[in-house]
């Protein structure tokens, strides 16, 4: 994958000019590292006087360096002249698009408009971003320049200036709600304006799983599912929310997603992945979950490229900060900041709140959430919630989050998912223990029944046991959860001293040893085990043949910890059928409305396989609907 070349330009040459620096020996080429992902933020800009010198000097040529970015290798070249970085190309990426990609042309643009390494690693992509800014740095070395001095150029930025904007609709938050909302209401002749906090779209899909509930769309029945129900849809989703889900949204969404999977493909673009048909999950007495074409990440490109089409203006790096209400408390449109403080104005008949939720605000988090491993979007941090409650809304479930049993500790209260690769090591040998070498559960049940033996433990997290052949299956899906042979190898080698737990040994005992499991016990649990694969039948949970194909065999031996994580929040504003907020005394805010993980609602305490995709559709195109309607007015 190559990103394109940007030209160095005469401003930022001329801004370069401004600042001394004295010209410097080559130096040694510096050894790879990712820079950790809380290092975010630029160097102060220096204040040392100004010289006639030229800031920079460089050996002119090509330099090429490569390191390792959140997917897998990054390979960056720099040309330079004689006094600036002429050129910047990615030739080796295999970045996420629309995420890390994003992040690393945003650097791009950065480090040549303004001739400065000093610029911030963006935020939700610091891999990405850190790692493109390793191979630039590299390179200036490379070519004998001082990287230090050039992380003191202050950045060129654009000049302080506020502004006002009309339009008829403002959507606030770039995930697929958002984009949904904003293609759909456009494409019926509205004005509309989308803001994005972030430097990229999508939110929360763009790191999902990629499944996606389509009840009642012509898709599953061409797949061969013609006997599901919204009715089946609710007893479905209530069973799994523990009864707590909000009713009327939990209509809405069992009677309006077959139609919003319909409109997506003929009006968005959204393809799925058909050849594969429709996926097992233990939450559903139906098959109703099919995965979109090329993963998440490219559906949510999918989604801007139909929202760019459609006429709808994104706004990126605009952070809502304020609605704004006129003295009835009707919502009159947005307050917003631009990252050099510029403050705009939005006035818009209607504003829709699809900024997501909250689950990397700690102080929004319950205090049994708050021990749960977060690995969702740093952007995740309640805006829209804050600012809903600052014009009276109502809020329900906030105490909530969809918690996986299937996490790794990558640091302090961060969690990487394990879940594909799981799910592959179940379809061998692969078993879930306990501190003490037992079973707990039959690892192929649904999440939520293996995430409650999980939380009964006194560690409140199991282990994923593993031989030599479960443990290729495993790996070799867990690029789809962003981890990489190197994590592995790094893990391996702290033998279990440090989180996150993943030991090898060339016996099961052995193995324990390092994890700190009882190996006696596992080793007659892995023998029980092997016994019930060869007689057809699981004696302690039922695990389906379907998923014991095999015994557990020859070594080396990996154990894996497995712990809760969370992405989404199942807090949610209380609306009306019409996705109308409504305020505490259950009256209608009037222009504001809501769709996607900002009113999940509509799971209850817990959300099934597929559900907040289809949720954010379905609400995406419900609440556009609404507004379509009352602009009409």
């Amino acid at each position: 994958m190559k990103l394109r070349k940007h030209p160095t330009s005469l401003l930022a040459l001329l801004a370069a000019l401004l600042l001394l620096f004295t010209a410097c020996a080559p130096q040694a080429q510096a050894p790879e590292q990712t820079p950790a992902p809380e290092v975010t933020k630029a160097p102060v800009p220096s204040e040392e006087p100004v010289s006639e010198e030229p800031a920079a000097s460089f050996t002119p040529g090509t330099y090429t360096a490569t390191t390792q970015g959140n997917n897998g290798p990054l390979t960056v070249s720099v040309t330079f002249t004689n006094d600036s970085i002429a050129s910047i190309e990615v030739t080796d990426c295999v970045e996420t698009t629309g995420l890390g990609v994003a992040a690393i042309e945003k650097l791009q643009n950065e480090i040549l408009t303004s001739q400065s390494l000093g610029v911030d690693l963006v935020t939700g992509a610091t891999y990405s971003s850190g790692a493109f800014l390793t191979c630039v740095t590299d390179c200036v070395k490379q070519a004998g320049g001082d990287a230090a001095a050039l992380r003191e150029v202050p950045l060129v930025t654009d000049p302080v200036e506020d502004k006002s904007f009309e339009a008829d609709l403002v959507v606030v938050g770039g995930g697929s709600a958002g984009m949904i909302c904003a293609t759909k209401a456009a494409q019926a002749g509205l004005d509309v304006i989308l803001l994005e906090k972030m430097p990229y779209t999508g939110g929360a899909s763009m790191i999902a799983g990629g499944g996606m509930v389509i009840t009642g769309s012509a898709l599953q029945k061409k797949l061969g599912v013609t006997d599901d129900s919204p009715e089946s849809l609710i007893e479905d989703f209530l069973a799994n929310g523990s009864n707590k889900n909000d009713m009327l949204l939990l209509g809405l969404y069992a009677n309006n997603i077959g139609a919003a999977v319909d409109w997506a493909m003929a009006n968005a673009g959204v393809q799925y992945n058909e050849e594969n048909g429709l996926g097992f999950a233990a939450e559903y007495s139906h098959n109703r979950v099919a995965n979109v074409l090329g993963g998440s990440a490219n559906y949510a490109a999918t989604l801007r490229r139909a929202m760019e089409d459609s006429g709808a203006v994104l706004m990126l790096e605009t952070r809502a900060q304020k609605l704004l209400t006129d003295a009835s408390g009707a919502v009159t449109g947005v307050e917003a900041v631009k990252p050099n403080g510029s403050v705009y104005t939005f006035n818009a008949k209607a504003v829709v709140l699809a900024t997501g939720g909250f689950g990397n605000n700690v102080d929004m988090l319950s205090d049994d959430m708050k021990t749960v491993l977060y690995y969702g979007p740093m952007s995740s941090t309640g805006d829209g919630q804050q600012m809903a409650k600052e014009v009276g809304a109502q809020f329900q479930l906030m105490e909530y989050g969809k918690r996986y049993p299937n996490g790794v500790e990558v640091s302090p209260r961060i969690g990487k998912s394990t879940i594909y690769g799981g799910y592959a090591s179940f379809d061998v040998s692969g078993i879930l223990v306990n501190k003490a070498g037992e079973r707990v559960v039959n690892e192929r049940a649904s999440n939520k029944t293996v995430l409650t033996a999980q939380l009964s433990q006194p560690e409140r997290q199991l282990y994923l046991v593993m031989d030599a052949a479960t443990y290729d299956a495993f790996f070799n899906n867990l690029y789809k959860n962003g981890i990489t042979q190197t994590d592995l190898d790094h893990w391996i080698a702290n033998e279990g001293k440090v989180t996150p737990v993943l030991v090898k040994g060339d016996t099961i005992e052995a193995a324990a040893a390092l994890a700190g499991i009882d190996g006696a016990a596992l080793q007659a649990t892995v023998e029980r085990y092997n016994t019930f694969v060869q007689n057809g039948v699981d004696e302690d949970f039922g695990r389906s043949t379907d998923y014991m194909t095999a015994q557990i065999g020859a070594g080396p031996y990996y154990i894996i910890e497995q712990k809760p994580r969370f992405a989404t929040t199942m807090g949610s504003l209380v609306t009306t059928e019409s996705l109308q907020v409504l305020n505490e005394s259950n009256e209608v805010i009037p222009n504001l409305y809501a769709a996607g993980e900002v009113v999940n609602g509509v799971h209850g305490d817990d959300s099934p396989s597929g559900a907040n995709l289809g949720w954010a559709l379905t609400s995406g195109y419900l609440a556009a609907d609404t507004v379509i309607a009352a602009c009409a007015k």
